[in-house]
C-alpha cells in the first residue's frame, strides 16, 4: 500500500555517507541517553523508529539543502539501535531490586565500564544473527511492522516532492501534534495529568486488572497499521486475559482477592508465552523450504550488492559470541557453557519475537524473557545472579534484533541497502551501551529506583526481580495450575499455525492472543478502535485511505513518542521538574 509511493533510489547514489554516519552517532547518544528514563519512568519503551527519523532531520535535514530519506534512514537506524540497547536499562534496575532486598544474598553490581563491554557484545550478536531474517519476515511474509511502516512514512514525508508529498507532510503533521498535544494532558506524560486510564466495566474484577481505555493516539495509530484480525485477535486474548481469567482465578483461590494486574499475569503470562512460542516455531517449520531460500539466497554467490554477505555475518557472529563468552567470564564470573546456551536459547526467543512484533507491533522481548529464566533456573537451580545475568544475556541479544527489523521494513519500503543499515546499527549499538551504562547511575541517584517513593519504579524490572525470586524456590512456587496453562497454550498455538497454514478462514493470531494477555488491557483495547477505524476509512473512502491512513497513523505514533523522549531530556536538564 504504501510502497507505491516510494521513489527508487538513484542509481549509482551514496547513502551511506560521513554526515549520515556522524548524524547517527550522534542521535544514538541522544536517544540512548533519553531512552533509559523513559523505559523506566513509563514501564514500557515508545516506538523510536520514527522519532530517531525526526531527529535524523534535525540532525543533516537543517543543515543541508541536498538532504534525502536514504541519508535520514540511515541515521534512523542508528537511532533505533541505540535506543534498543538503552532498552535493557531495565536489567540494571532489576539487579538493584534484588540486591535491596532484606536478606538477599544477590550482590552483583555492575559498573559503567562492565554493563558497557557486557550490552556492547550481546548486542552486536543480536543484530547479526538477526540479519538472515531480513528475507524471511519483511520479504517473503511481508508481516507489518507499524513501527517501520511508520519510519518510512516519515522518511518520505520529511523528503516530499510535489503536491502528495505535502499532503502526506501535512497530515502527518497535523497527526503528530494532536498526539502530542494529548500526551501532555494524560497523567503518563506527567505534565498536566488531566486525564488517566478509563474503565469500560464497572466491576470489580475488570477494574482491578485494568479493563479501560488508555489516553494514546499511539496506540490507536498501531492498531490502524496492524490489520483488522490481528486487532479482534488481540481482543479476544484481552476477553480472555483480563476479564474471563480474573473470575476463575479467583474462583479457584489462585489470586487473593485484593489482587493486582501483575497477580494475573504472573499466572497468564505462562499460557500466553506457550501459545506465540509454539505457534512462531510451527509456522516457521511449517515453512522451512522457504527458510532454507533465505539461507541459499544470502550466500556469497548469489547475493547481491545490497545484501549484508551472509559470510560476515557468520564470522561476526563467530566473534562477537567469543567476545560476549570472554566478558561474562571475566568480568561477570559466568561460566563458558551458561552464555552458550543463552546464546542457543536466544534463537528461538528472537524468531518468535520478531513474528510476534510484526503482526502486532508489540515486542514481547521482556516478557519471553521470563521462559527463559525458567529455563535457566532449571539448569541452576536456586542461583539468582546465573539467572539473571544468562537471561538477560539472551533478551539483550534478542531485544536488537526488533530494532533491526523495524528498521530493515523502513528501508524496504524506501530502496535502502539492507547493507548499509545493519553497518549502522553495528557502530550504533555501543554509542547505545555506552549511554545507558554511565546515564543510569545517574537516574538511579537522582530519582531512585528502591523504595515506595521511588521516581522510576520500572515494572518491568519489578516483573524480572521478582520471577528470579520465585524461581530460586524451585518450581513448586509457581501458580497452581501454570505449567498445566502452558501445555494448553503450546497446544492451542500449535493447533493455531497448522490451519493458518492450511489458509482456514477465520482463525485468529495466536500471537495478537498471546501478546494481548500479557500487555495491559487499556493499549489493547484502544489498538482495536484503531482497527475499526481501519475498516471504516476503507469502506468509505478506499482511495483516502491508501493515500492518508499511513501518514496519519505514522503521526499519531510519531507525536506521543517524541513526547515520550523530549520530556525525560527536559528533567534531565532542569527545565522541567515532574
Amino acid at each position: 500500500m504504501t510502497q507505491s509511493r516510494a521513489a527508487k533510489k538513484p542509481a549509482g547514489f551514496r547513502e551511506f555517507t560521513p554526515r549520515a554516519i556522524l548524524g547517527g552517532i550522534v542521535v544514538a547518544a541522544v536517544m540512548g541517553a533519553a531512552y533509559p528514563y523513559v523505559v523506566l519512568k513509563l514501564g514500557f519503551g515508545p516506538n523510536v523508529s520514527v522519532v530517531a527519523a525526526f531527529f535524523g532531520y534535525l540532525a543533516i535535514g537543517v543543515a543541508f539543502k541536498n538532504y534525502n530519506r536514504w541519508e535520514n534512514n540511515i541515521v534512523q537506524t542508528a537511532g533505533t539501535a541505540a535506543a534498543q540497547t538503552a532498552f535493557m536499562c531495565v536489567l540494571l534496575a532489576a539487579f538493584d531490586m534484588l540486591a535491596a532486598r532484606p536478606g538477599s544474598t544477590f550482590a552483583i553490581a555492575l559498573t559503567p565500564l562492565q554493563s558497557f563491554a557486557w550490552l556492547t557484545t550481546a548486542g552486536v550478536l543480536g543484530v547479526l544473527l538477526a540479519v538472515p531474517m531480513r528475507q524471511h519476515f519483511v520479504v517473503d511474509e511481508q508481516l507489518t511492522y507499524a513501527d517501520g511502516v511508520a519510519a518510512a512514512e516519515t522518511l518520505m514525508a520529511l523528503d516530499g516532492e510535489g503536491l502528495a508529498g505535502r499532503r502526506a507532510a501535512r497530515a502527518l503533521g497535523l497527526a503528530g501534534v494532536a498526539s502530542a498535544a494529548l500526551m501532555l494532558m494524560t497523567e503518563d506524560a506527567h505534565v498536566l495529568n488531566w486525564f488517566s486510564s478509563v474503565t469500560l466495566l464497572g466491576t470489580a474484577v475488570t477494574m482491578a486488572a485494568g479493563v479501560g481505555i488508555n489516553w494514546s493516539l499511539l496506540s490507536l495509530g498501531s492498531g490502524m497499521l496492524v490489520g483488522i484480525r490481528i486487532n479482534v485477535s488481540m481482543l479476544i486474548g484481552l476477553v480472555i486475559g483480563w476479564v474471563v481469567a480474573p473470575y476463575l482465578l479467583l474462583q479457584r483461590g489462585i489470586i487473593p482477592s485484593s489482587f493486582t494486574r501483575n497477580d494475573v499475569l504472573l499466572w497468564m503470562m505462562w499460557p500466553a508465552t506457550g501459545m506465540l512460542i509454539a505457534s512462531g516455531l510451527t509456522a516457521l517449520a511449517l515453512k522451512w523450504d522457504v527458510l532454507a531460500r533465505t539461507f541459499k539466497n544470502l550466500s556469497a554467490g548469489r547475493s547481491n550488492l545490497e545484501e549484508f554477505p551472509l559470510r560476515w555475518t557468520v564470522v561476526g557472529v563467530a566473534l562477537s559470541s567469543l567476545a560476549l563468552i570472554i566478558v561474562q567470564r571475566v568480568s561477570l564470573g559466568l561460566p563458558a557453557w551458561i552464555t552458550l546456551t543463552a546464546i542457543v536459547l536466544s534463537l528461538p526467543l528472537m524468531l518468535v519475537g520478531l513474528r510476534v512484533l510484526g503482526e502486532t507491533n508489540w515486542g514481547p522481548i521482556s516478557q519471553l524473557t521470563n521462559t527463559t529464566q525458567a529455563v535457566f533456573g532449571a539448569l541452576v537451580p536456586g542461583n539468582l545472579a546465573v539467572n539473571m545475568l544468562a537471561s538477560g544475556t539472551t533478551g539483550t541479544i534478542a531485544v536488537e534484533s526488533e530494532a533491526l527489523m523495524q528498521d530493515y521494513k523502513a528501508g524496504h519500503m524506501i530502496g535502502s541497502s539492507p547493507k548499509y543499515l545493519t553497518l549502522m546499527q553495528v557502530i550504533a549499538t555501543p554509542v547505545g551501551a555506552a549511554a545507558v551504562s554511565w546515564m543510569y547511575p545517574l537516574l538511579r541517584s537522582t530519582y531512585g529506583i528502591i523504595g515506595d517513593n521511588a521516581g522510576l519504579t520500572s515494572p518491568i524490572s519489578r516483573r524480572l526481580a521478582g520471577f528470579a525470586e520465585v524461581l530460586s524456590k524451585g518450581f513448586s512456587a509457581l501458580p497452581p495450575g501454570a505449567l498445566v496453562a502452558l501445555a494448553v497454550g503450546t497446544l492451542v498455538g500449535i493447533a493455531i499455525a497448522v490451519l493458518e497454514d492450511r489458509k482456514v478462514q477465520w482463525v485468529p493470531s495466536a500471537t495478537g492472543m498471546g501478546i494481548a494477555m500479557m500487555v495491559p488491557a487499556t493499549v489493547v483495547f484502544v489498538m482495536f478502535l484503531g482497527g475499526l477505524v481501519d475498516v471504516a476509512w476503507r469502506r468509505l473512502s478506499p482511495t483516502t485511505c491508501d493515500t492518508f491512513l499511513p501518514p496519519v497513523a505514522s503521526g499519531f505514533i510519531a507525536g506521543e513518542a517524541l513526547v515520550a523522549v523530549v520530556i525525560p531530556l527536559l528533567v534531565v536538564l532542569g527545565i522541567l521538574h515532574v
